[in-house]
């Protein structure tokens, strides 16, 4: 069986990710060079699977890890939870195991179902069963945790010569303690949903200039009331997902969504031109081609999930809070409207905040307030008929709390997430299934502006419902890029 490995920079645990690289790593003139895989506390901590995403490789879990886990299994934060859980998957696979199956290495269940399609675990978890004596260079002062797994890995490559030992830390300054003595380290990327945050789908396409030429030979089109559809054949069609956006530029061009997509043969649908005021969005019209698409997503009925990224400034809640208004206010096709976001301070935490949980999440719906100012403000009635406007408008927007979203069910609603980007696909996928009939979802974010600890571009939630919910015929996605707020804001983007 041919090995996989993850030694030329791939990283640590990448068989949970996008891809799956099969350059192996081989003894000199010999066979494969067996992987045993270290792996710190903060990494379980992070993935409490992370124990069945290295395959065929070992690893190995030092004493000092199981008693930093014991330390921070109470409590009732993400990190507690997942320790618990580390603790469970543990204790399942050391049932009825007697001291020499522990001291030969437990078999990891080559039957776990979360590897998402990829190669299942084969190798042995190992604990730290007796004293290895290793002694650590002289400049390392201190004896910390991490000084314990640095001794234990140097242990471990003295006593395993025939082996690769590579410990797995989130920790950066441990792997910059690891180089320093001799230890090869990675972090963890099983948790990567893309290997590079530059690749990831933006939601529309440009055509080329001889795309007619290729494509408009069995080309027919037909009208459904105020909707033009096309069916194009040809090479670039197999490209295309459904309700990505393709457009092309000068006289002849054309802006329209993928509704389905066979083969070489698609059917596109002309969009809706969002940008004159007679298609305006409760007052809102689009300034640029992708917050037209994005308007096209937020009112199309037969999307439910939609996902807008961009910088700050570029009309991502603007345009979504519009859109639920008037589907929630005008069509009447949603109940209300639910706003809800991560609370992660940018600065010191200002501490508790009374009252109910719609006022203590007030503070931190700023956005809110100030996208309501821009879409009451052409109201007629002066300051009284915008404060009624106000008020009416509230009562049909609630703000929640993601801490009490477990066990709940929205029934047509539209769900607006905002910051997405600071959640973990675990919390993702707990608020996406929140979901019940007739209920759009809206997730918001910018990957560049990520404050939750160990999450980054490529591991964050929000990057993950983009790459999964791809090809989905009730998923759309866009990427705002400009920026509409103000020259100075523009400015300050490009300088600062």
């Amino acid at each position: 069986m041919k090995r996989r490995s993850i030694s030329d920079g791939a990283g640590a645990g990448q068989g949970g990710g996008t891809e799956t690289r099969d350059s192996g790593v081989k003894a000199r003139g010999g066979p494969q060079q067996r992987r045993i895989f270290v792996l710190d506390t903060n990494v379980l901590m992070h993935d409490p699977t992370s124990i069945f995403r290295f395959e065929e490789h070992d690893i190995y879990l030092p004493m000092i890890v199981l008693e930093e886990l014991d330390a921070n299994k109470k409590g009732l934060s993400e990190a507690s939870r997942n320790v618990r859980q580390v603790s469970r998957f543990l204790d399942e696979l050391m049932r009825d195991a007697k001291k020499e199956a522990i001291d030969a290495g437990l078999p990891l269940p080559s039957g776990y179902s979360g590897n998402h399609g990829k190669k299942p675990s084969s190798g042995r978890l190992y604990f730290q069963t007796r004293q290895l004596s290793s002694a650590l260079p002289d400049y390392l002062p201190g004896g910390g945790s991490d000084n314990a797994i640095l001794s234990q890995v140097l242990a471990l490559q003295a006593l395993h010569g025939d082996a690769r030992v590579t410990l797995v830390s989130k920790d950066i300054n441990l792997r910059i303690k690891a180089a320093i003595v001799g230890v090869h380290a990675e972090d963890y990327y099983s948790d990567k949903t893309i290997e590079d945050a530059d690749v990831l789908y933006t939601g529309h396409a440009p055509l080329p200039p001889d795309f007619w030429e290729q494509h408009s030979r069995d080309m027919r089109s037909w009208k459904d009331g105020e909707r033009t559809f096309y069916t194009l054949t040809g090479p670039m069609v197999r490209e295309w997902q459904p309700n990505e956006f393709v457009h092309q530029e000068g006289d002849a061009g054309i802006e329209a969504i993928v509704r389905s997509v066979d083969g070489e043969t698609a059917t596109v649908e002309i969009t809706r031109d969002y940008r004159s005021e007679r298609h305006s969005v409760w007052g809102i019209t689009a300034r640029n081609r992708e917050q037209n698409f994005a308007l096209n997503l937020l009112m199309d009925p037969a999307i439910d999930f939609v996902s807008i990224l961009g910088p700050a400034g570029t009309g991502k809640t603007l345009l979504t809070l519009a859109a639920g208004l008037m589907q929630t206010l005008e069509s009447n096709r949603f109940a209300e409207i639910i706003m809800t976001r991560v609370t992660i301070p940018l600065g010191e935490d200002i501490g508790f905040l009374p009252g109910t949980e719609e006022e203590k999440m007030e503070p931190w719906m700023g956005a809110l307030m100030d996208n309501l100012e821009v879409l009451t403000q052409s109201q007629e009635g002066g300051n009284w008929g915008r404060a009624a406007t106000n008020d009416l408008l509230r009562n049909r927007i609630r703000i929640r709390s993601l801490n009490f979203m477990r066990g709940r069910t929205f029934l047509n609603r539209f769900i607006i997430l905002d910051e997405a980007q600071n959640l973990t696909p675990k919390q993702m996928k707990a608020l996406v299934t929140r979901a019940g009939p007739g209920t759009k979802l809206a997730c918001l974010g910018n990957i560049a502006q990520i404050d939750t600890p160990y999450l980054t571009e490529t591991t964050s939630g929000l990057t993950y419902v983009v790459n999964r919910f791809r090809g989905w015929p009730h998923a759309g996605h866009i990427t705002l890029v400009r920026g509409e707020r103000s020259r100075l804001a523009d400015h300050a983007s490009e300088i600062l």
